[in-house]
């Protein structure tokens, strides 16, 4: 039988609004002899019991949740059966060439990420608890893939977030099956890149942008493109592949740059897409006093803030490279603009466009929200779940 930790009076709002997260400050009284990474019940104040999670002391998120059925026996055939499900949800809803397999909170397996480039799997473990279920999640999947035809050639492990060290954990690297090329060809919306697993950003590619990539084909053909904060050219690649006229490429990384080429003389469009290495802050400003147009900027930056006390810089971050952006954009032309900040909630960073629209003395129009693929679940009532917006506006001068 588990052990149990018992909530203050009046805390657990997190769990009441079906979130996955207890705080160190939530908690009254732990039962004696708990330890880390343990799975613990979790009870109310008067004793109702709330669900079964696992216990970190070395992190504000106390307690992540596993079930709120606290007569579940949480074990192998348990994972194996949510593994399972998060698997069946993919399978129903799209391509399994390249997406998210396993998605944290929202697959009820917490701090856990598995992407699938091809036929290799790339794992994340991101909190204490979860590591005594990592070989159990690859091996179910393998075994779903191999059910399904499809096999899995290699499993490299990118454990190496910071946010491990908030759980107490090592940072962790290296292949969890035989070794294999770290290099890895995808096609996404008919487009092929090179995914460096080993070595790129995160697990290696942004794969939850990928039906907001596609969603810019019917905007770009015979047009100018700027896609700003390129990485390794993911949305100006899918531009130029779609029939962009020329694609204009920026990032402050020369090593995603050099990929980004790479990946542009494989799908044969390195004649219409030049690349600039440099800060995009800096780029946009130097670009607009040289009265430079585009029909269709992109801007699809990195996290701005990491924490609740970095919100303020973030929102000026959007606010300024909004406003050059939509400077640069001809008249009737687009702008692609997207936010994967979670702290940046979409009625902050639908403000922030607007003040940028009033600085720049242009009108917008909306074409279209979006958020993250759907291999990317966004969990009613868990706020750890819904992270990325993403519009795309007509900019329009006032006639």
């Amino acid at each position: 039988m588990n052990k149990t930790i018992t909530l203050k009076k009046g805390e657990g709002r997190v769990l009441a609004a079906k979130g996955s997260w207890v705080f160190d400050n939530e908690i009254e009284t732990y039962e004696e002899g708990i330890l880390n990474g343990e799975i613990v019940t979790i009870l109310a104040h008067n004793g109702f019991p709330l669900g079964q999670g696992f216990i970190n002391t070395n992190s504000k998120i106390r307690i992540r949740l596993l079930t709120r059925d606290s007569s579940k026996e949480v074990d192998e055939a348990f994972i194996r059966s949510q593994t399972l499900r998060a698997y069946t949800y993919r399978k129903d809803l799209m391509d399994l060439h390249s997406c998210r397999l396993i998605f944290g909170e929202a697959d009820f397996l917490p701090g856990f990420i598995v992407d699938k480039f091809d036929t290799v799997l790339v794992v994340q473990s991101l909190a204490l608890g979860m590591e005594a279920f990592k070989g159990i999640i690859v091996d179910e999947l393998t075994q779903l893939l191999k059910a399904d035809g499809i096999i899995v050639s290699g499993v490299f492990e990118r454990s190496d977030a910071k946010v491990r060290e908030y759980e107490g954990l090592e940072k962790v690297k290296g292949f969890i099956s035989e070794p294999f090329d770290t290099q890895v060809q995808i096609i996404e919306n008919g487009v092929k890149f090179i995914v460096d697993v080993k070595d790129g950003q995160k697990t290696g590619f942004f794969l939850d942008q990928k039906f907001n990539r596609l969603a810019i084909h019917k905007l770009v053909k015979d047009k100018s493109v700027l896609d700003c904060f390129t990485h390794t050219g993911s949305f100006g690649l899918n531009a130029a592949v779609a029939g962009a006229s020329s694609v204009t490429a920026i990032d402050i990384s020369q090593s995603a740059i050099d990929q980004a080429t790479l990946n542009a003389k494989l799908n044969h469009v390195e004649d219409k897409m030049s690349f600039l290495v440099e800060d995009v802050f800096e780029a946009l400003p130097k670009l607009v006093q040289k009265q430079a147009h585009y029909d269709v900027v992109i801007l699809d930056p990195p996290s701005f803030a990491k924490s609740r006390e970095a919100l303020k810089n973030a929102l000026k971050g959007y606010r300024d490279i909004n406003t050059q952006a939509i400077k640069l954009v001809s008249d009737q032309g687009y702008l692609v603009t997207a936010s994967c900040t979670s702290f940046v909630t979409p009625d902050l960073f639908k403000e922030a466009i607007e003040k940028a629209a009033k600085d720049a003395h242009r009108r917008i129009r909306q074409v279209e929200y979006r958020t993250q693929s759907f291999d990317h679940p966004v969990l009613w009532g868990d706020e750890s779940t819904p992270y990325l917006k993403f519009y795309i506006f007509q900019v329009i001068d006032e006639q």
